[in-house]
């Protein structure tokens, strides 16, 4: 990305930790009458021990419908509703600048950084494309609202294809529901090969998996 200092950035850069997560999930049949502990432990092991999940527990980080639960032998019911808060964890290093090849009223093209995941995964739950985008759509919001100039688009910019966390490329981004439709669409039908598709957007050559 030699070209970025004369092209349009945009970027934030990371806040040290993230905001942590939230994963909920429904007891089915199969889980009904077991404990929290060995639910938890049984089923997410390479998450944390029996003890890490102890720790968890006693530490007011699930809820079972929406009431905290710290009794380690808690029987689950068929149909509860579990949410484990995992809290605030520091994302390992990345990009934050993105460069914008084009953009119009219904996509962007930004020039995607190697080492920036395009969507939540894993480790990287808050430093992606994605979070970038939705960050620059609230400040432009906010900016035209204080001009009282309300023509942001209220969609949200949302990838259309994936690229790897360590490929660098052209990423497009659609800006409404019918230009994410329409791109989607393209993608499917672009010609296959052992190396993806490709197709032209306003003479912005998009590559794609």
């Amino acid at each position: 990305m030699d070209s970025m200092k004369d092209a349009s950035i945009f970027g934030i850069p990371w806040p040290e930790v993230n905001k942590g997560v939230n994963y909920v999930e429904k007891i089915s049949a199969r889980d009904q009458s077991r404990t929290l502990l060995d639910f938890y432990s049984s089923r997410y092991k390479s998450s944390a021990s029996a003890g890490g999940w102890i720790q968890r527990i006693r530490n007011s980080q699930i809820r079972v419908d929406g009431v905290v639960v710290m009794d380690t032998e808690f029987i689950l019911r068929m149909g509860s509703l579990l949410e484990y808060q995992r809290l605030p964890w520091r994302e390992p290093a990345t990009p934050y600048q993105l460069q914008i090849l084009y953009e119009d009223q219904h996509v962007i093209a930004l020039n995607k950084p190697s080492g920036l995941q395009v969507l939540a995964g894993g480790l990287f739950q808050q430093r992606t494309v994605l979070q970038q985008l939705q960050w620059r759509d609230l400040s432009r919001f906010s900016q035209e609202r204080e001009g009282c100039k309300f023509q942001t688009h209220t969609w949200p910019t949302s990838p259309v294809h994936r690229l790897g966390r360590g490929t660098s490329g052209v990423l497009l981004c659609a800006k409404t529901p019918r230009a994410k439709s329409m791109l989607s669409s393209d993608f499917a039908a672009s010609t296959e090969s052992t190396t993806g598709r490709s197709f032209c957007v306003s003479g912005v050559l998009v590559t794609g998996h």
